[in-house]
């Protein structure tokens, strides 16, 4: 093989810890996934000017950064539901919507390395991934590179093409910026980060039973659920026990299968079809659990989440 090609290889050996990065650059798995992708492409295309200035990883960084730094250009910042509106008192089944590029939306579990997992398992759930929205683009990166990957900050300065000087200055902007971002999303970044098998395995129970009063119980008296792209989301028991009433009609006979995603475990909802025999994709529920009960549901309603997380996009009732 040529050198070329030996470090192509090498670029490549880096693509789950790059779709990791760029995931917490831009918000969405779809996007990040088209962001390595592009970064790859320049890899190959710009092997002339790599001159081993610098390292290859550092190198691969700076290329997969500036493709984030471009896509970012003029776009709106992503969010969760909680962050833009005050909860509703629902009266029907949510309406509104806001398009895709929007919203913070959930990730697979990424593989990096093991040794990295257990440290930055509170840097990929979705409450963070939403506080790194609120940052310009550039302190995010910074943010990303020092305080999530842990490089120093002549590493990060090299990989943005900043003096080490600039990137601290960021750094201390990026965290007082997070500090303060008071978003409604912000209580569960301190939720449980260990799986409540139990409890999970009775929301599994009482959701797949439509048993709504079963489901309530799981909820914290201010248990909150919000469905992406809808813009309503609600809180409180009695809010909670009339939304789920209220959709009744199409989850009744829904089944949730479990999956992983942004670390923890969640589950994708097939709902019933017209054909009796057919459940199909509705939303991935990813719980977020604190002392033993329901603080939150995420419902994403994307169905094509669930190739991208390995899941069939029908399933036998």
């Amino acid at each position: 093989m040529t050198e070329q090609e030996l470090s192509m290889v090498s670029a490549e050996q880096l693509r789950p810890e790059l779709t990791a990065y760029c995931y917490r650059m831009l918000g969405s798995i779809f996007d990040a996934d088209d962001a390595v992708q592009d970064t790859m492409v320049r890899v190959f295309q710009g092997w002339g000017q790599f001159r081993q200035e610098s390292s290859l990883r550092t190198w691969v960084y700076r290329i997969a950064t500036n493709v984030c730094l471009d896509k970012l250009r003029g776009a709106k910042r992503r969010a969760l539901p909680m962050d833009l509106s005050d909860p509703a008192v629902p009266t029907g089944v949510p309406q509104d919507i806001l398009p895709h590029a929007e919203w913070v939306w959930p990730t697979p579990d990424i593989t990096e390395d093991p040794a990295d997992v257990v440290i930055r398992k509170h840097t990929v759930r979705l409450a963070f991934i939403a506080a790194l929205q609120k940052l310009p683009p550039r302190q995010r990166a910074v943010l990303i590179l020092n305080d999530v990957f842990q490089w120093k900050a002549n590493e990060t300065a090299n990989a943005m093409g900043m003096t080490v000087a600039a990137v601290n200055s960021a750094l201390q902007r990026a965290r007082s910026t997070l500090s303060g971002a008071n978003l409604t999303s912000g209580v569960l970044q301190d939720q449980d980060a260990a799986a409540d098998r139990h409890l999970l395995d009775r929301y599994v129970d009482a959701f797949e039973r439509y048993d709504v009063h079963a489901l309530i119980e799981l909820f914290q008296e201010e248990g909150s659920l919000s469905m992406p792209p809808f813009v309503m989301w609600v809180r409180g028991r009695v809010n909670l026990a009339s939304f789920y009433e209220t959709t009744r009609h199409h989850c009744f006979g829904s089944r949730l299968l479990p999956v992983r995603v942004n670390g923890t475990p969640a589950f994708a909802q097939y709902a019933p079809t017209a054909s009796a025999n057919i459940l199909e994709p509705w939303g991935i529920h990813v719980p977020e659990i604190n002392h033993g009960q329901i603080a939150h549901i995420h419902t994403f309603i994307d169905s094509a989440l669930y190739p991208r997380l390995g899941l069939p996009l029908r399933i036998e009732a």
